[in-house]
């Protein structure tokens, strides 16, 4: 399977500006999760600016929207 960086990249939400893995969803995924996180697109953007990542704080950031 091909990467589709560039496409992906016009949606790509996170604001983290040393991402080594943006626009390269499969990476950034694996990366989250082996972490125990998950990626800045499936924040708010409010939340999403604090590069919390953790469950606890996907949790409190929907449960506030």
């Amino acid at each position: 399977m091909e990467c589709m960086k560039p496409k992906n990249l016009k949606n790509c939400t996170c604001t983290y500006p040393g991402c080594n893995h943006k626009g390269i969803c499969c990476e950034c995924l694996s990366y989250h999760l082996a972490s125990k996180q998950l990626p800045g697109c499936c924040f708010p953007p409010d939340a999403e600016k604090t590069y919390d990542r953790s469950f606890k704080a996907f949790v409190k950031a929907w449960k506030l929207s």
